[in-house]
């Protein structure tokens, strides 16, 4: 089974400039900027880190200038992100546009790029190194929405590293921003402007939830789980599911009899919800809880807007006793991930919505696993004018319960599974890994 491991032993050194604030380079709108209900409940920071290779027509000693000045025209289009989080009148997040800037680091290592390695693996203490966290910040409303470092390494080689609140952004919006921001570094026109107006998801007046909500249920811990946590540090492995072995997982599901339509995406995901609660060894008796993101553009009606700017996506959940999820084939918990993404249409988006708006629900993670993936996210298109990204990673997964999917940087058609577990759950989960 090839695998990575976290929690490397490299050692590299960087050297930092002191933050400059990147200002939109025009005049910008000075207002309080809505977010949703569907951006409140993720206001974590999400770190990553984008790898340029050396080119040998363009050497990278200006690259930390390019990508300045490219922010700062670009900020004029995505303004929100230059401002500040606080707390509306209604008690929820919303976006100060004061002018507060986005702190921007440049920095030098004292290696080559190629000491960083395979970087599927989340590695705080290597990685962590090549994004700027604002030391200042004594909480979450201190905390920029976004901040750059740009590290030059020795061999002309350079890393992009980027801190983002995820209230501002999903995936696909997170997307679309850094690629408006390459056409800008390289000359080129805005080929998608972004559509701001979040006030389009505002909840319906009166609220109407008209679905049970499970994604928000808070699970007794039967298990243990949080003393097990706490009685040994996280071993952060990833795990690589090639085009043989994601045939050979299908074959394992259709074992349990057949089920049409599902994606590769569907088979991995009951795969390590199943595996993972074997690891953790919960109880018979304990409620397991899977959610995942789904995209609502367009199952929403009317879709969202070409160039939307936010977070679009809805929380997809399953929830069953452990025993039915480890006694039954894998094929039930499959089918359970089919019927979740089926469920999320238009009615159930609003009601989602209108939830939060009459409960101010935080979703409850005990017992849980929540998926994120990125294997739909072309971030190795981005070229800021030193040709594509290489090599992008997570510098770390913000909750123990996250597990992220992504591309192999070099076997594309390849998924890497990244998660993080107790040190002897670890072990019994790569042993289920290996088929």
């Amino acid at each position: 089974m090839a695998k990575q491991n976290g929690n490397s032993e490299v050692t590299i050194t960087i050297t930092r400039s002191e933050p400059v604030f990147v200002y939109p380079a025009e005049e910008t709108a000075d207002e309080y900027y809505f977010l949703s209900n569907l951006d409140q409940n993720i206001a974590v920071i999400m770190k990553s880190v984008h790898l340029f290779k050396a080119n040998e027509t363009r050497g990278s000693e200006d690259a930390g200038r390019v990508i300045k000045e490219a922010l700062a025209k670009i900020l004029v289009h995505f303004y929100p992100l230059a401002g500040s989080l606080t707390i509306s009148s209604e008690g929820k997040l919303i976006v100060k546009c004061d002018g507060h800037g986005v702190p921007f680091v440049e920095a030098v290592a004292e290696c080559a790029m190629e000491v960083l390695g395979d970087i599927s693996t989340p590695d705080s203490e290597k990685l962590g190194k090549l994004v700027y966290i604002d030391p200042r910040a004594k909480n979450l409303l201190e905390t920029p929405l976004l901040t750059v470092q740009v590290t030059r390494f020795k061999c002309g080689s350079f890393v992009l590293g980027l801190a983002m609140n995820h209230c501002m952004v999903d995936g696909l919006s997170c997307m679309d921003f850094l690629s408006s921001w390459a056409e800008v570094a390289r000359g080129r026109p805005l080929s998608t402007p972004p559509f701001l107006d979040r006030t389009i998801l505002r909840a319906r007046q009166p609220p109407k939830p008209e679905f049970p909500h499970h994604e928000f249920d808070d699970i007794e811990d039967v298990s243990n789980l949080t003393e097990l946590y706490n009685s040994e540090p996280l071993q952060h492995r990833s795990f690589i599911f090639d085009a043989d072995k994601l045939g050979r997982l299908k074959q394992m599901v259709m074992e349990g009899g057949p089920i049409e339509g599902y994606t590769s995406f569907v088979a991995l995901t009951g795969l390590i919800w199943r595996a993972r609660t074997r690891a953790l060894k919960m109880s018979r008796h304990q409620d397991t809880k899977l959610l995942f993101a789904v995209d609502g553009r367009t199952r929403l009606e009317p879709h969202l807007p070409v160039g939307f700017f936010g977070n679009g996506i809805v929380l997809a959940c399953c929830l069953c006793k452990a025993e039915e999820l480890l006694d039954r084939p894998l094929s039930f918990a499959v089918q359970l991930v089919q019927t979740a993404i089926h469920e999320i249409n238009n009615a159930f988006i609003r009601s989602a919505i209108d939830y939060y708006e009459t409960t101010r629900a935080r979703p409850s993670l005990s017992a849980t696993l929540l998926v994120t993936t990125w294997t739909q996210l072309n971030f190795n298109s981005l070229d800021f004018g030193w040709g594509n990204a290489i090599q992008t990673g997570s510098v770390d997964l913000p909750q123990k319960e996250v597990a992220l999917f992504l591309r192999h940087w070099k076997e594309r058609k390849s998924i890497v599974v990244a998660l993080g577990l107790p040190g002897h759950c670890m072990e019994v989960f790569e042993e289920l890994m290996d088929f």
